[in-house]
């Protein structure tokens, strides 16, 4: 059944409310036509007449960035930042900002959460550096940079200080390791400003920050984010990858592990989006060994990255064309060169190795060897901006770094290149992305952590959109044909991050989905649901499922559904939402279930063509870029996966 509107607005939930009172009254009423005072007990025990009343479930997703840096990040601020984190929270509570280029900023909407991550490698650095402190300008290259910077020549540098920090040549007082006051200060100014941003119930500011390992130049950053306040945090400064840290993620598991024995506290990781990692973020084989991942690998990862970043500036992470051939929305800003440091050129066999829907299924495929899924996780977007602004619209986008906020040549120049390797990222590769959803119930630390570590997230491109993803054995259509229909969806299953499973006899997975446009954004072209599988061979597969969809559009022979169609006018960045709905609704039903088979189902949003960032660009600074900067994006939203966990393969 498919629903692109809510055209039976309440009916089915007033019915559901009605049936429950008469069941419950006596056909007697007094004189005035009331309930008796018995009646009316029973009445209301059942069921309040308020359908809002008395829910013990989250009722409206949380937006926020758990991703961002700020001029405390070493590349931040060598690449020109000069917001901290005190500002990144005032842009985030919508309030307006000067950006590090002197411009004006302000959000659409304030958000709901943020988490500050800077790097953990010499925190608090660069602000230090820029301030002209004693002992960093008595070390010789510490003077030279800052003369640089003061001289005009920052981008310079920037290049300086990055390339020296990773050949190892911070020494003596330009390396601020762990236990150096340095150090130590610029965690707690980081805890001081989460704390004073922090205002539960309206707005929430959460601790964390970004482990970088980066061998090789092959990313597998990781965000820790803490469920605890400033009195636990700051019992322990962060996990670094230089001594004694490491760049192995399975010592950052011990430090989380240390780090909750010791506090009391609970934290976890998000893996940052893998597909700068060539070939090394989802492993089968680790980097680090060259062995098989064991059970304890397995273990482990499961337990502490339970969230995965699959989508921000670098790029977009969920799949890749070449991974998903049968995919027509596969080819989403793809960021498919190199790795990190781009020393090492992509090759397509790295590619399975780095996207969300291959982890997804290796994960089926590494559980019936070590009886874990280590890729058993959910989904969020964030920014990873370097500039302290957790912008994503396409309206409204200031770049990863300070270099590339809003300038006239910022599309056309080069974001990052390796002279060596002759490989570059062009400035209109950036991308406006993305946000992570919460489905908390309360605007507080310990919620939306709660809400993260049982998976009930979802990804976004940028734009707020309400998404709900629920799977069970029992969804029927009148299910959709109501405005609540997480009531069914608790009822009768589980929520975006979920299990189900195995199936009772003659059962079917069903799942009831229901996606409403960002109030300000645009209409909805379709919802789709992605299923991955494993068979009795131990092959993976994978396909897309056409669910709700706007219009009265009919699949073809071939199931495939024609585009909803184009508005947008490039020459002055508008579109209208004439055409996709507002919302779309359904229930839907695995035509090719086999019980016997270990199974992922996750949904996927896409909303109808709008302007990209670089149309917007083109138009408030009249250029005409080249033919091979993309205009248009269909902006999406991906849920976390609900998982079929039937009899594990023998």
């Amino acid at each position: 059944m498919i629903r692109s509107s809510f055209t039976v607005a309440g009916l089915a939930l007033m019915t559901a409310c009605l049936g429950t009172i008469a069941q419950a009254q006596e056909p007697t009423t007094t004189d005035a036509g009331t309930l008796t005072p018995e009646q009316t007990d029973r009445v209301f025990k059942a069921r309040p007449y308020s359908p809002y009343a008395q829910r013990n479930f989250p009722m409206r997703p949380l937006f926020g960035d758990t991703h961002l840096h700020t001029a405390f990040s070493m590349d931040a601020g060598a690449f020109g930042a000069r917001l901290g984190p005190r500002d990144a929270y005032k842009l985030a509570r919508g309030e307006q900002v000067i950006s590090s280029t002197g411009q004006p900023v302000r959000l659409s909407r304030p958000l709901d959460f943020l988490v500050v991550t800077d790097h953990s490698d010499n925190m608090g650095f660069f602000p230090d550096l820029m301030s002209g402190k004693p002992e960093l300008m008595a070390d010789p290259l510490g003077r030279k940079w800052y003369d640089m910077i003061q001289n005009g020549q920052g981008a310079a540098a920037a290049m300086e200080i990055v390339v020296s920090f990773g050949a190892g040549k911070f020494t003596g007082p330009l390396l601020y390791s762990p236990d150096s006051s340095a150090y130590r200060g610029a965690w707690q100014q980081t805890i001081a400003a989460a704390e004073e941003a922090n205002d539960p119930g309206r707005f929430t500011a959460v601790i964390g920050y970004e482990w970088t390992s980066n061998t090789g130049g092959n990313n597998l950053h990781r965000n820790v984010i803490y469920r605890d306040g400033a009195n636990k945090a700051s019992q322990m400064v962060p996990f670094t990858t230089l001594p004694p840290g490491s760049d192995n993620p399975r010592d950052l598991w011990k430090w989380l592990q240390n780090y909750e024995d010791k506090t009391g506290g609970e934290v976890l990781a998000i893996a940052h989006n893998g597909n700068l990692s060539n070939g090394t973020m989802f492993p089968i084989v680790e980097s680090f060994t060259g062995k098989e991942i064991d059970r304890a690998y397995a273990e482990q990862r499961a337990k502490w990255e339970v969230l995965y970043e699959a989508t921000q500036m670098k790029g977009d992470g969920e799949t890749h064309p070449l991974l998903s051939p049968n995919d027509e929305f596969a080819n989403f800003e793809r960021w498919d060169k190199a790795n990190l440091d781009l020393t090492q050129a992509k090759k397509p066999e790295m590619l399975e190795f780095e996207y969300a829907r291959s982890a997804l299924k290796n994960g089926l495929k590494l559980e019936t060897k070590q009886g874990i899924n280590p890729y058993k996780f959910g989904l969020v977007g964030s920014t990873d901006a370097h500039t302290g602004l957790a912008t994503a619209d396409d309206d409204n986008f200031w770049g990863k770094v300070t270099s590339s906020e809003p300038s006239p040549g910022r599309a056309t120049h080069p974001l990052f290149s390796n002279p060596k390797t002759g490989i570059q990222v062009m400035g209109w590769e950036e991308t406006a992305s993305g946000y992570a959803a919460v489905w908390a119930q309360e605007n507080t630390r310990a919620s939306i952590f709660d809400a993260m570590k049982r998976r009930e997230t979802y990804a976004t491109t940028g734009p707020r959109m309400m998404v709900r993803f629920f799977g069970g054995f029992d969804f029927e259509d009148a299910d959709a044909n109501t405005r609540s229909p997480a009531i069914a969806g608790y009822t009768k299953g589980v929520p975006m991050g979920g299990d189900i499973g195995p199936a009772p006899e003659g059962k079917v997975p069903t799942f009831l989905v229901a996606a409403l446009k960002d109030p300000i954004g645009a209409n909805l072209d379709r919802y789709q649901i992605i299923k991955g599988w494993l068979d009795a061979a131990g092959a993976v597969h994978e396909k897309i499922y056409d669910v709700a969809w706007s219009g009265d559009r009919k699949p073809d022979a071939n199931g495939k559904l024609p585009p909803v169609g184009n508005t947008v006018d490039v020459p002055n960045a508008t579109w209208s939402n004439s055409i996709g709905a507002p919302e779309l609704l359904g229930v839907w039903k695995d035509p090719d279930f086999d019980p016997a088979q270990r199974a992922f189902y996750y949904g996927r949003v896409i909303e109808i063509p709008t302007p990209r960032w670089t149309a917007y660009d083109a138009k408030y600074f009249g250029l005409t870029l080249p033919p091979e900067v993309p205009m248009i994006t269909q902006e999406r939203a991906y849920t976390s996966p609900i998982w079929y966990t039937g009899a594990m393969p023998q």
